[in-house]
């Protein structure tokens, strides 16, 4: 049985305000399909890049932006349950989706599910799917970062940021963590020592608190600035770049930038310094999907737990309804607050509010 699901569709290149609302049939979800009913999405920096056609390999257009979700399910297809016994009809899972979860509901593959713990609400979830999967995975797989040592978290007040220094401190390792001037209090409260990018000389007063250099720098910003990130490293450091915010807005081909970033990073790690780096791709392993999948879900369910004990917060920056998408991808470009934009069913917040 068919059901008809609502969309927020991205046209083509423009302002936030070309998203367009459409309805389309959902089939009955096929075998290893579920069909779910989203409770919350989220507007990351990758929705930023893709209205601008920035996106390093996202979808033509038109297409429904929406990097991750968390929702309910109501639909399981044939013998979609097998092999994942705790994602069942009604209950609450996450997903990664890169695109598509601006919506009221999907039909997506079952092995791209997590079980949400009992007690832990659609939002709070959502401030940390692909947030925490990204954080988690650069922190503990790819710098392997041990307790006592010092990082490097640059936009520290950001849904990505947050996590990584809420996931660091838990780890025992002292967080140094880039914000803007409003934003230095929160970072703090969160357990980093902040640094104001905008009045301070980032790299000399990272010298001042960690002389030998630092284990880790997580750097999302790219550009010219990723000299500055890669000096911060001590013997046996890892730059960890997972992005190019500084080239948003920069004309021309949007792969351009990342592959003169990701050469860079090339050159570096040959040199015979002790120092790494690493491009952080978080679709890297979807060559061999079911590994992938399974590796996603383990990381996810690891960060949702510590959720569930208190052991992380969710950091929510404002909540809008999905018919107020454009006014929820405004409000994130506009940036200046701590946490992530989340977008829930216009029956639950008739109005876009700051959290």
């Amino acid at each position: 049985m068919s059901v008809r699901a609502v969309e927020m569709e991205l046209p083509g290149v423009g302002e936030p305000e070309t998203l367009r609302a459409r309805t389309r049939e959902l089939p009955a979800p096929a075998g290893g399909q579920a069909l779910v009913r989203v409770e919350a999405s989220g507007v990351s920096f990758a929705e930023q890049q893709m209205r601008l056609g920035k996106y390093y390999d996202q979808p033509k257009f038109p297409f429904v932006p929406g990097y991750d979700l968390v929702g309910v399910v109501e639909q399981l297809g044939g013998d979609a349950a097998s092999g994942q016994p705790d994602v069942g009809v009604g209950q609450r899972v996450a997903a990664l989706t890169k695109t598509g979860g601006w919506a009221d509901r999907v039909l997506l593959e079952v092995r791209q599910l997590t079980a949400v713990p009992e007690g832990v609400d659609a939002a709070a979830a959502e401030t940390v799917v692909v947030n925490g999967i990204t954080a988690w995975r650069m922190l503990h797989r790819t710098a392997r970062v041990h307790e006592g040592q010092t990082i490097v978290v640059l936009g520290a007040a950001g849904g990505v940021g947050t996590t990584l220094v809420q996931l660091g401190r838990r780890a025992g390792i002292r967080v140094i963590g880039t914000a803007g001037p409003g934003q230095q209090d929160r970072v703090r409260e969160l357990g980093a020592i902040p640094i104001d990018y905008r009045g301070e000389d980032v790299p000399a007063r990272v010298r001042e608190l960690a002389p030998d250099g630092v284990a880790a720098v997580f750097d999302h910003v790219g550009g010219p600035g990723i000299v500055d990130s890669w000096r911060m490293l001590g013997r046996g450091g890892t730059l960890v770049s997972y992005g190019s915010a500084s080239t948003k807005d920069r004309p021309g081909n949007p792969r351009l930038p990342v592959l003169k970033l990701v050469a860079r990073l090339t050159v570096w790690r040959l040199l015979p310094n002790g120092r790494r780096t690493s491009f952080f791709n978080l679709w890297a392993g979807l060559r061999r999907p079911d590994r992938y999948w399974a590796e996603v879900r383990d990381d996810l369910g690891h960060v949702l737990d510590l959720l569930a004990q208190g052991e992380i917060t969710a950091q929510v920056a404002a909540r809008f309804p999905l018919s107020e998408a454009a006014a929820a991808l405004s409000y994130a470009e506009a940036g200046g607050f701590t946490g992530k934009v989340i977008i829930v069913p216009d029956t639950e917040n008739p109005a876009g509010t700051a959290a």
